[in-house]
């Protein structure tokens, strides 16, 4: 089954309007990261520091390269809200571990957000190559 121009052109701008979001979501963590650490005393946190990776690496990158591969189609509308929701998941809960070390404490509750976001941002992918699949066969 091939797709018509039309799809493709409108996955590619589907992917890459993806792609920005991601990056911008990945620039305000970096900036509220920035911003809390500097009333934090000189106390930091590495999960703060670093939540930014989640959007920019879980995010942006693999919609850049849909973006830029004809062979790579964006995903279906359940795939993509797995995926997105493990994402946003993986970065929160990194900013709530981030602060509850800066606080000095910690939370039995934090493995959830660890374990929810692994999950669905997995089943996500998963539902996504098994359409791939799908799709390719004849």
């Amino acid at each position: 089954m091939t797709l018509f121009t039309s799809d493709t052109e409108a996955d590619r701008r589907t992917a890459a309007r993806t792609a920005f979001v991601y990056l911008l979501v990945s620039l305000f963590f970096v900036l509220f990261g920035a911003v809390y650490e500097h009333f934090s005393h000189d106390v930091y946190s590495w999960y703060m520091i670093y939540a930014f990776a989640f959007p920019l690496l879980g995010g942006a990158l693999p919609f850049s390269v849909m973006a830029l591969l004809d062979a790579c189609p964006v995903p279906t509308r359940l795939p993509l809200n797995l995926y997105h929701s493990g994402i946003a998941t993986l970065a929160v809960g990194s900013v709530f571990q981030g602060v509850l070390e800066i606080y000095g404490t910690t939370s039995r509750l934090m493995s959830v957000y660890w374990t929810a976001g692994i999950v669905l941002t997995a089943a996500g992918a998963v539902l996504y190559l098994m359409g791939l699949l799908i799709r390719r066969k004849p």
